[in-house]
């Protein structure tokens, strides 16, 4: 006992319930100071559920002694208020082995690596697995719209749009930092009628055009263009996982790949 009267100091292990517990082990082999509770148990606020959802119900924080109430937690707008705690904080890894559900927000402080797919519900827009979103249908009540992202065997970007009674298609001025000029490749379409539309030349900030004729141009575009930052993606290589990846793995986010385990 420690000098409080309501003090308790239990050494060694903690068994509140009834079993085996092997992850804890027993008797002589032990795992001194640890401790298995059967559940349910409550923490925090001892009115916040009305039954037992769960083996723990983590409940927000009402302890009132002036060591343990926010903003004596650190970093208060990050960590909690005084008029909202955090019910739970965790200084190390965790691991959640099951579904994991919420109905407010999820904060990310750093990157978010998902080894399967991600829905929106909101008209957002994920990266994932397939790198799909998923969303109510926009025109269709009762439907939802799903669409994936393109795949390629290099790293490019795009811009598209229409050319109208001009000669030349002024590429976006980020461009001359973002992508190699040189792998720039420009798809064509006639408005209207056939013009023999030829692209003439290409520099880092113009397309130039040439009608047959003279004739007035008039026609969508797109164009492509490999990005310059960092080095060319390698589609093919031999190995096992992307581990073997014989390039620079820390530009990519892989799915199925654990980049979580790796320290930052």
């Amino acid at each position: 006992m420690t000098a409080g009267w309501d003090d308790v100091n239990v050494g060694g292990q903690l068994k509140v319930g009834t079993g085996i517990v092997p992850a804890i082990k027993e008797g002589d082999t032990k795992i001194n100071g640890s401790a298995f509770i059967e559940g349910p148990a409550v923490i925090g606020s001892p009115t916040r559920f009305s039954t037992a959802f769960g083996t723990l119900n983590i409940a927000p924080l009402t302890n009132s002694d002036p060591d343990v109430v926010p903003p004596f937690v650190p970093g208060a707008t990050c960590y909690g208020t005084p008029s909202n705690p955090f019910s739970l904080a965790v200084a190390g890894s965790s691991a959640f082995l099951g579904k994991v559900e919420t109905n407010d927000n999820l904060i990310v402080g750093g990157n978010l690596y998902v080894q399967g797919q991600v829905i929106s519900n909101c008209y957002g827009h994920v990266l994932a697995a397939k790198k799909n979103f998923d969303i109510p249908h926009p025109t269709k009540p009762g439907y939802r719209l799903r669409h994936t992202c393109p795949e390629g065997p290099s790293n490019d970007v795009y811009f598209r749009g229409r050319v109208t009674n001009k000669k030349e298609i002024f590429l976006p001025a980020y461009w001359k930092k973002l992508v190699d000029w040189t792998t720039i490749t420009v798809n064509l379409t006639p408005v209207g009628a056939h013009q023999n539309v030829i692209v003439k030349r290409i520099d880092e900030e113009k397309v130039y055009l040439q009608a047959h004729g003279g004739m007035p141009i008039d026609c969508f575009y797109h164009i492509f263009a490999t990005r310059a930052d960092g080095e060319r993606l390698i589609p093919e290589y031999e190995g096992e996982s992307p581990a073997d990846y014989p390039g620079n793995n820390d530009e990519y986010s892989v799915s199925g790949y654990h980049y979580d385990r790796r320290e930052v």
